[in-house]
């Protein structure tokens, strides 16, 4: 006789970089489950037709149930990002815990675990409440969550702004364990956003209440950093990432289509007709983005490159096509890990956000990193000097706001895409050992296979 299969309910954080990770993990928990589990994904109202039905994972174990629009829409969050923090943090909670007493009540598997993004840490309350098991989701690198579940030990933490960053920028990150590479100029965003840093030293308050730990990183990426972090936090530790779509590359739809555009529909024969490691891919990120001046800059610099590029820009893209020139095409959306996947790519100009960070390792592409804030000036210490995979665009000064030149972008590009160079071929080679690595962890017996199975069993116990 069959069981009823492990009602599971998964609560993103609302932005694109928690909500894309949190869909992946469950398709893959999903599929190494075989119908052992039932996923209720929860959303907003607006979030559910952002999500689309394109990016859903493909299980029939996985729907979506909404809250209403209680935070600010997505479209201008930036504008206002303390108002969005705020109703996140006081908006949301109330809706989610009606949800949560609505599904126990509808006849289906009772619940049995609530896998929450850990900026929600109400999430935590609501689940100690109901006496459900709460699992930890953190979406960017292990390295980051150790540099702020140990902010306390840097000179700057408590300042209104880092007077000391200046003078000690160059200054390891070593004291904090596991952490080998990163720098205090790494965190000058981190420790000047003084209403985001509440929120999130608040939420990490609360990470020692859950059942454990999930982190979308492989473990042999940050090893140390993780085995860190199991030594230091009193609850148990998985790895299992990369939380990337890399199960829908099964797929090979012949070119893929997004909203009827017929750009979007023939980049992917565009990129079929370039030689091998020719095309420089480049994308800034959904949310925090550069300025004006600088998009012009980077266009004009991939120009004078000479290099082929593919460029998603979802602002002004024709006007970037127009000042990049004939050796590129500019569109407005693409399959982001099927373009990085496709022979003719042999470089990725990202912002560094995790999620494209990890979907550049599993490609094996190198990387020219163009970081604005947050969490992605670590990353890019990571790509550049840990795993030396790349190389940064901006130089060191990774929270300087000038403008990056068209000379010293083509410079760059040119020494990254150069396939004779012996600078080049290095980093193309670390790239395909790092990309080695990601597979052999997302194999039966792999360190994120390992983990994966870990958690479906947690979940199946009810611990």
């Amino acid at each position: 006789m069959d069981l009823a299969p492990h009602h599971v309910v998964a609560l993103p954080y609302p932005g694109r970089g928690h909500v894309n990770p949190m869909l992946n993990l469950c398709d893959h928990l999903l599929a190494r489950a075989g119908g052992r589990l039932l996923i209720t994904f929860v959303v907003t109202e607006e979030w559910l037709g952002l999500v689309g039905p394109a990016a859903r994972p493909r299980h029939t174990d996985l729907r979506f149930r909404t809250l209403p629009n209680v935070i600010p829409s997505e479209h201008n969050r930036g504008a206002d990002f303390a108002g969005f923090l705020e109703a996140v943090s006081t908006r949301m909670e109330g809706p989610f815990e009606e949800l949560l007493g609505r599904l126990l009540g509808e006849g289906e598997p009772p619940v049995s675990g609530i896998i929450s993004d850990t900026y929600l840490p109400w999430a935590l309350a609501v689940g100690n409440r109901w006496e459900i098991p709460v699992y930890s989701l953190f979406t960017m690198s292990a390295s980051f969550f150790s540099v702020l579940y140990h902010l306390h030990l840097i000179p700057c933490h408590g300042q209104p702004l880092p007077q000391t960053l200046s003078e000690k920028r160059d200054e390891n990150l070593d004291f904090i364990p596991g952490i080998t590479s990163l720098k205090m100029a790494d965190i000058y965003s981190i420790c000047s956003a003084k209403k985001p840093l509440e929120f999130v030293l608040q939420s990490l308050s609360w990470v020692n209440k859950a059942q454990c730990m999930l982190l979308t990183t492989f473990y042999e990426l940050e090893p140390r950093v993780v085995d860190a972090l199991k030594q230091k936090l009193p609850l148990p530790i998985h790895a299992v990432g990369p939380s990337i779509p890399y199960l829908v590359l099964e797929d090979k739809p012949a070119a893929p289509v997004h909203n009827g555009s017929p750009d979007a529909a023939s980049y992917y024969s565009w990129l079929d007709s370039q030689p091998k490691n020719s095309v420089l891919y480049v994308s800034l990120g959904s949310f925090l983005s550069v300025s004006g001046e600088q998009m012009d800059e980077i266009a004009r610099g991939l120009r004078a490159s000479g290099v082929r590029f593919l460029w998603v820009s979802r602002r002004d893209s024709e006007r970037m096509q127009e000042l990049g020139g004939g050796a590129g095409l500019v569109v407005p959306w693409c399959d982001q890990l099927k373009v990085l996947c496709h022979p003719a790519v042999g470089g990725f100009l990202t912002h560094c956000g995790w999620n494209s960070t990890l979907e550049a390792v599993y490609a094996g592409v190198p990387v020219l990193t163009f970081p604005i804030a947050w969490d992605q000036p670590p990353d890019s210490r990571l790509i550049v000097d840990e795993w030396k995979t790349g190389l940064n665009l901006k130089g060191e000064a990774a929270e300087d706001s000038r403008v990056v030149g068209r000379e010293e972008i083509a410079r760059t590009v040119q020494r990254l895409m150069d396939s004779e160079g012996e600078e080049s071929k290095e980093l193309r080679r670390r790239a395909g050992e790092l990309k080695k690595a990601c597979r052999r962890a997302l194999q039966v017996g792999g360190s994120s296979m390992v983990g994966l199975d870990a958690l479906i069993a947690r979940m199946e116990s009810g611990n």
